[in-house]
């Protein structure tokens, strides 16, 4: 199927991560996308080279799958020009989280056993697979509310798995905090171009930690995160007297107790914010504390809510409280891009072995992911959702990303037709095309 039946932003964007590889890999990372695309029913990498017609050519196909994965840093470029369409200047809003995905066999490099993040009924404590730490683009629809639009992600390696990786094929080590200050370098060359003067970053407590939250100052970047109640708190630092020599104390020397200001009656304030797409109205108590783990003062932010109480925080002491609310709620977004990445563009499905080819894969699917909404994010509701066949499914609500996906590719084959049906009618032409529907139904 040629490129040119595809929309415009999206063949665009396409062409650009072409030309970022070599040119013995070029045209294929289209054609691979355009795979992921039409795909159904399991996808693997060898369904995504069926629906794409990649078929003589399939070891060079794998081939690309690996340079996504190495070059994935430069691929990801072209994404984030097809991101600034949809997102206002000022200040450039990011997710940041990881996320599991279950993995089958021993031979599959980078894969390993990891704390279950979401035990489910069975309760096991532990899964074998691989973990992505994933940054993401945060963008608010006027309607549908807040999507996370994925941008980079890094896999990470075990120190214990990495030992046993075979020498030629061994990476260098690298912790969580230690990839979530590289990815927050790499969007440093996006703030560069003048777009934004201001980066503000969301994410989970688990990189609330001294390491991460030092980068991101060195960055500029704004952090919102959820902090821990048994924070070493302290109150703001006394002004020394004029005159006197030596270093001004960063730290003060009273300890400040989160949970006996949460317990205490007084300070409690009525602030509004938009949560999830809707105005709502939090119980809220907020002050100023400084923090070694993030090295001076910090805006601490405590929610009341009906049968407990979160404290949340960010790095810049000037922040609103409407703001840290907003931000952490907006963080959710990245949740459900997860789901919707493993469950609608099966990130997890692969069968592939090579570390670098498990990297491209899931980069692949998240791009995939991006440029989707990205295309659906002026469309309508009717021309997203097609639901003429279920009269009786009349209530209206936000289309799903699968259904974006499915609006998207209604229009790559309708443009193929058209394409077929353009000018002298070939009757081999058209049953060619028919045949390749067929493929995809069946």
């Amino acid at each position: 199927m040629p490129l040119s039946c595809l929309p415009a932003p999206l063949s665009t964007c396409l062409e650009r991560m072409d030309r970022c590889l070599h040119a013995r890999c070029r045209v294929r990372v289209s054609l691979l996308c355009l795979g992921i695309l039409l795909a159904g029913g399991r996808r693997t990498v060898t369904s995504w080279f069926r629906a794409a017609g990649i078929t003589a050519e399939f070891r060079a196909a794998y081939n690309t799958v690996w340079a996504c994965g190495r070059r994935a840093d430069r691929l990801a470029v072209p994404v984030l020009r097809a991101v600034e369409a949809i997102l206002p200047p000022g200040r450039l809003r990011l997710a940041l989280d990881d996320t599991p995905t279950r993995r089958w066999g021993p031979e599959i490099e980078g894969a390993g056993l990891h704390h279950n993040p979401n035990p489910g009924p069975a309760g096991e404590p532990f899964f074998y697979g691989h973990v992505w730490v994933c940054l993401a683009a945060l963008a608010r629809h006027p309607q549908r509310g807040t999507v996370a639009l994925p941008l980079l992600s890094e896999l990470y390696v075990r120190r214990k798995d990495v030992d046993a990786m075979a020498a030629d094929h061994r990476v260098e080590f690298r912790t969580k905090l230690e990839m979530a200050g590289e990815l927050l370098s790499w969007v440093q060359t996006w703030r560069d171009q003048g777009r934004y003067d201001s980066v503000a970053l969301a994410c989970d407590g688990g990189y609330a930690k001294r390491p991460f939250l030092l980068e991101a100052k060195r960055l500029g970047v704004v952090v919102f995160s959820r902090l821990p109640k048994n924070a070493a708190l302290y109150d703001l630092p006394q002004t020394p007297p004029p005159g006197r020599r030596g270093r001004k104390p960063i730290y003060g020397k009273n300890r400040i107790s989160l949970e006996q200001q949460a317990q205490d009656e007084s300070g409690w304030q009525r602030v509004e914010c938009t949560q999830y797409g809707e105005r709502v109205t939090k119980t809220v108590k907020t002050f100023q504390a400084t923090w070694r783990s993030a090295r001076g003062v910090i805006r601490v932010v405590i929610v009341k809510e009906e049968d407990n109480w979160i404290p949340y925080f960010s790095i810049d002491p000037d922040a609103t409280a409407e703001e840290v609310l907003e931000s952490m709620a907006d963080r959710g977004a990245l949740e459900c891009t997860f789901k919707d990445v493993k469950e609608v563009w099966g990130a997890q499905e692969q069968q592939v072995r090579n570390l670098e080819a498990n990297k491209g894969c899931f980069e692949l699917n998240g791009w995939m992911y991006t440029q989707t909404e990205v295309w659906a994010w002026d469309k309508e509701e009717e021309e997203l959702v097609d639901r003429s066949a279920s009269p009786w499914d009349g209530k209206p609500r936000r289309p799903s990303h699968a259904d974006k996906r499915k609006a998207l590719k209604r229009e790559v084959l309708r443009n193929k037709f058209r394409l077929t049906l353009a000018g002298t009618l070939d009757p081999e032409k058209f049953e060619e095309v028919i045949e390749s529907l067929l493929d995809m139904a069946l």
